[in-house]
């Protein structure tokens, strides 16, 4: 079932190209939970194959993910504050609430926005606190492609070397997924150890 399904996703990647990829890409970074795994790993096996260019799926890749997240920044910037404080309380968000994250969005928003586009089950969700908070849309466009730039290629990477061994692709993505966790936590505890010298 699981290996049909891929098959498909590699036929409907041929046959939609680069557009595919953009329009997949672009779904799974909006509010539509979509993985990015059936996307991307097939898209790196068919370029070892040479049916497809590795630069021109990434830039696809990227370029979807970038216009998703702004769909999710832009409704959250012009709708999310309005619609927060006059439901929120249902939600149990108050206005107070709303105004600490705001504040620490305007603070640390640069690397919520990088680290969250590497944590599957966040990525999706990132962009809405940041639109949000208003952060500034230069920072939050740069940081997003940083984080689901590094995420595609490691995608594109395992599909190009594993090919269709889905056993090596999944232990292999579990044990990158652990990793970059792992990076991140230290990664965020040095930052916020900088900050406090700082201060």
């Amino acid at each position: 079932m699981i290996h049909e399904l891929a098959q498909e996703l590699v036929d409907l990647i041929f046959d939609w190209g680069y557009l595919g990829i953009f329009i997949m890409m672009a779904i799974e970074s909006s509010f539509i939970p979509f993985p990015s795994e059936i996307v991307l790993i097939p898209a790196g096996y068919l370029a070892s194959k040479g049916d497809m260019n590795v630069a021109y799926i990434m830039s696809s890749a990227l370029a979807g993910s970038l216009v998703g997240s702004l769909v999710n920044y832009y409704l959250a910037f012009t709708l999310g504050r309005r619609f927060l404080l006059r439901f929120g309380r249902y939600f149990f968000i108050s206005q107070e609430t709303l105004e600490k994250m705001e504040s620490y969005f305007k603070k640390h928003g640069h690397i919520s926005t990088f680290t969250g586009r590497l944590i599957p089950g966040v990525r999706q969700l990132i962009s809405i606190p940041a639109g949000l908070a208003k952060m500034n849309i230069m920072e939050f466009t740069f940081f997003t492609a940083l984080g689901a730039g590094i995420w595609a290629f490691i995608l594109v990477f395992l599909g190009y070397f594993l090919g269709e061994n889905e056993a090596l692709i999944n232990e292999y993505l579990k044990e990158i997924t652990i990793a970059i966790i792992i990076f991140l936590f230290v990664m965020v505890w040095l930052y916020f150890r900088y900050q406090k010298k700082k201060v």
